[in-house]
């Protein structure tokens, strides 16, 4: 299942993910320069527990390194696609994470949920030699937090079932809970040698549910809304899903789709996914420039089909968030 947007709103911009992923992007290209094979870049950055338990290959790590790689784990990858998908993942899940928490909280519970995963996979593994490498535990955490605040938001996910795509609307504790079984069950079935570290998936996801009750008992500081100043979002996102209703049984649909004030003046494009049943078709919507809060944009042939192939319109009401 892959995760294409979810519908929990956030008002801010993720500062401190794009931090994060724009730092992960610099170490992957770091990798690319040195080989993404390159074993000994795996054994000097990646989390390795016979580092710090067996004596013929701990003495050759400083202390400083021993401590430094719980740390630098999380930041190397072992592929291409093993990159893009964690940061797809932190990219999907991580904005509202970031919201609940505040920009540099979500810095601190991100490296705990990566410190926190690795933990979990040493204290299972405790002499094992195979470096372990990914940003999956910390992303685990993200996740993790994010099944616990918002498990009523929906997740819309492309299913790919042979060569025909499935784009359904998934309830978050359903697609998060589905991930963190899989987790169990590939963990439960594999050995201490198994080249995906599944329980360090599980700890990173608990450590995040774990961490978001902890936060709760820490005091504000404030810095959070200082921040917000210059954080807030100018645009709504690209893409939404729009809920449509019919009238008097007829053939044409009626919804909502929101946009800035600063889109408003300016115009956009946007994709809208409109639900139906187990597929949602995505269309693209040009919003002109100059639309006023109630402006109705039509869709030809967007609306209901009849057998005889007779289609109506979708007509699109403009709602405008933050209006000046």
């Amino acid at each position: 299942m892959i995760p294409l947007r979810d519908n929990q709103p956030t008002n801010s911009i993720p500062i401190a993910c794009y931090a994060i992923m724009g730092v992960t992007l610099l170490v992957f290209l770091y990798q690319l320069q040195l080989g993404l094979n390159n074993q000994a870049v795996f054994y000097i950055y990646g989390l390795v527990p016979g580092k710090y338990t067996v004596w013929d290959l701990s003495r050759h790590f400083s202390l400083f390194n021993k401590i430094f790689s719980l740390f630098s784990y999380m930041f190397f990858h072992g592929g291409f696609w093993h990159f893009l998908g964690n940061m797809w993942f932190l990219y999907i899940f991580g904005d509202n994470i970031e919201a609940h928490f505040g920009s540099l909280r979500f810095i601190g519970f991100y490296l705990l949920s990566g410190l926190i995963s690795g933990g979990f996979h040493f204290l299972l593994n405790p002499t094992s030699l195979a470096p372990t490498i990914g940003a999956s535990g910390a992303i685990a955490g993200v996740m993790g937090a994010y099944f616990l605040l918002y498990p009523r938001s929906k997740i819309l996910t492309l299913i790919p079932i042979i060569i025909i795509p499935w784009i359904l609307e998934i309830p978050a504790f359903i697609f998060l809970g589905f991930w963190f079984l899989m987790q169990f069950l590939n963990a439960a079935g594999s050995g201490s040698g198994a080249g995906i570290a599944w329980w360090a998936h599980i700890g990173g996801f608990l450590a995040g549910i774990a961490l978001v009750k902890l936060n709760q008992l820490i005091p504000e500081t404030g810095t959070r809304e200082r921040l917000n100043k210059f954080t807030q979002k100018k645009t709504t996102p690209k893409f939404q899903v729009v809920q449509t209703l019919s009238r008097d049984l007829g053939l044409d649909l009626y919804g909502q789709m929101e946009v800035s004030s600063l889109e408003a003046l300016t115009g956009t494009k946007k994709m809208v996914s409109i639900p139906r049943g187990f597929y949602n078709p995505l269309y693209k919507v040009t919003i002109p420039p100059g639309v006023k809060r109630g402006t109705r944009l039509r869709l030809a042939g967007v609306g209901k089909t009849t057998p005889d192939h007779k289609k109506g319109d979708l007509f699109l009401t403009i709602q405008i968030k933050n209006a000046i």
